[in-house]
């Protein structure tokens, strides 16, 4: 009778261990003094100083890079896609008030190539120290039977603290405060099924070709990373009473801006307030998008959201320049149903 293996299966278990070997530096890179484990054992060690916090609150947060990867996979780039996942995780915990702590990796294929694994976590340790988050462990899968040869799938997860009377929520936004908006460096990491669907099959286009309106090749402006807002705005935090972010992720302004909105009060974003990238407009000309279709699916040039009042306008707009960001007042609050409107 023949004997069969794991790897007769599809599952290389040799690879996955070359790929932790091969990613061994690139994760210690991300550690400090707070990591206690090595990488290889069954959990990730962290000691956290809960002496510099009043009462901490930890803040943690899940997702995934999605259909991105597939560009990324066809155009043989995937480092980006690793630093997507780190700077879209940070803002996620960001709009909290949190400083991040620690982030686990999830990478599953159809085959492992230890190149593109050492490729991909390259991505995510180099943005892990940009906001001194260690890389603490992760998950590397490999499963034919799930994934097509050629198919990765990248998710994590980030775990952060915040002082429990410093959380930022948005119970305090009243009509009457100002809209902040901090411009968006790409898609960041939604909208890429549209947009796949506009490359390929609406304009007959392939993602190496060249668009001149867009200022370069399409699959290289669609790979351009997410964007992390935390050295612009976590600094300012001390310095002047936020009361609200939102991340714009899925559901672009149309959605993500409620969730942080108390009921009775709506946003008034102001048309041409900021510049629509190239990009966005190619995708919205294209697909002959409405003006709710465009902006629910895509960020169209708002990567990051920020409320304050208006007596404290003037100082968040010096002290984000300060960190060099670029920020636009883009709207006001009103009183009204929650939600959003363009005027």
């Amino acid at each position: 009778m023949k004997q069969v293996t794991y790897k007769d299966a599809g599952v290389n278990i040799e690879k996955g261990n070359e790929s932790v070997q091969r990613i061994k530096k690139l994760v210690k890179k991300t550690f400090n003094a707070s990591v206690l484990s090595d990488i290889g054992l069954f959990g990730g060690l962290f000691e956290f100083d809960a002496s510099k916090y009043q009462k901490p609150v930890l803040v943690s947060s899940t997702d995934g890079v999605g259909t991105k990867t597939q560009i990324g996979v066809e155009m043989k780039k995937y480092r980006g896609l690793g630093a997507d996942i780190v700077g879209h995780s940070i803002n996620d915990i960001l709009v909290q008030g949190a400083k991040p702590l620690f982030f686990l990796d999830y990478l599953a294929a159809g085959k492992l190539d230890v190149s593109v694994v050492e490729e991909i976590v390259s991505g995510m340790a180099d943005e892990c120290v940009k906001a001194g988050l260690v890389l603490i462990g992760g998950e590397t899968a490999e499963m034919p039977s799930v994934y097509k040869e050629g198919d990765y799938d990248i998710a994590g997860t980030i775990v952060g603290v915040v002082e429990k009377d410093r959380i930022i929520r948005g119970q305090d936004v009243t009509p009457g405060d100002i809209c902040i908006g901090l411009p968006s460096v790409s898609l960041h990491t939604n909208g890429y099924s549209l947009a796949r669907k506009l490359v390929r099959e609406v304009a007959g286009l392939k993602y190496t070709d060249t668009l001149p309106e867009l200022g370069g090749v399409i699959g290289d402006l669609l790979l351009i990373p997410h964007k992390s807002y935390y050295h612009e705005i976590y600094p300012m935090l001390d310095k002047v009473r936020v009361k609200a972010m939102a991340h714009i992720t899925g559901g672009g302004l149309i959605d993500n801006p409620p969730r942080v909105l108390p009921e009775g009060c709506r946003i008034k974003f102001k048309k041409g307030s900021w510049a629509i990238p190239p990009l966005f407009q190619w995708m919205v000309k294209t697909a002959n998008l409405s003006e709710f279709e465009a902006y629910r699916s895509l960020n169209m040039g708002i990567g990051m959201v920020i409320l304050v009042g208006k007596n404290d306008v003037e100082k968040a707009i010096s002290e984000l320049k300060n960190n060099d960001a670029t920020p636009s007042i883009i709207g006001e609050v009103t009183a009204g149903e929650k939600g959003v409107e363009f005027v």
